[in-house]
């Protein structure tokens, strides 16, 4: 048990039960993880409903069939890998049916303060911009700022080589560079 902990950072070094396992504790999963599902989700579908469903359909598969981890690490690539696999699974669905989306209508926000405003343009302009970015150039810029993952590791998560997510990477930000243009050099990718 003392490997497993060892072995383990994050939320599940606390819930490690034997060598190489951690607990499905749903609280801890959803605790751990429901964030980066949706953002990953939402990153592929663009739709909130449909990454909240990639959210559950991931949970219910991990707590379905339980699975050995190394670590929180080997647990944390499953369940993007997962995540994106899930997602991949919806836009071929989509595309064989097309569906009317429903949630088209904008939810109505709180007053907000003037700088939490401002902050909250830039960022939706950005996110926006990051949308537009074709697929691969999304992902690879999606991973590496919002999730942490070097090249290497978001090559092993889309199985791509780290030249071509390099690639896709560097356009990524060159073209959020030109788009993001003129925001008093708030925007720096580098």
């Amino acid at each position: 048990m003392a490997e497993a902990t060892a072995m383990a950072t994050g939320p599940a070094a606390e819930t490690a039960t034997k060598p190489g396992a951690f607990a499905l504790d749903p609280g801890r999963l959803v605790d751990a993880y429901a964030d980066t599902i949706l953002r990953v989700s939402y990153t592929y579908l663009h739709s909130a409903a449909d990454a909240e469903g990639i959210c559950q359909d991931v949970f219910l598969k991990m707590l379905e069939q339980p699975r050995t981890f190394r670590s929180a690490e080997h647990e944390r690539a499953w369940v993007i890998r997962a995540t994106i696999n899930r997602c991949k699974d919806r836009l071929r669905r989509q595309a064989a049916h097309p569906e009317v989306a429903i949630d088209s209508v904008p939810e109505p926000e709180a007053a907000r303060s003037t700088g939490e405003a401002e902050a909250r343009t830039r960022d939706s302009r950005v996110l926006k911009a990051v949308q537009a970015l074709p697929e691969a150039m999304r992902i690879a810029v999606y991973l590496h700022y919002y999730e942490g993952y070097t090249i290497h590791g978001i090559a092993l998560l889309t199985h791509r080589s780290e030249a071509a997510v390099a690639q896709s990477l560097s356009r990524g930000r060159k073209r959020l560079r030109e788009t993001l243009k003129g925001d008093d050099d708030v925007f720096d990718f580098d």
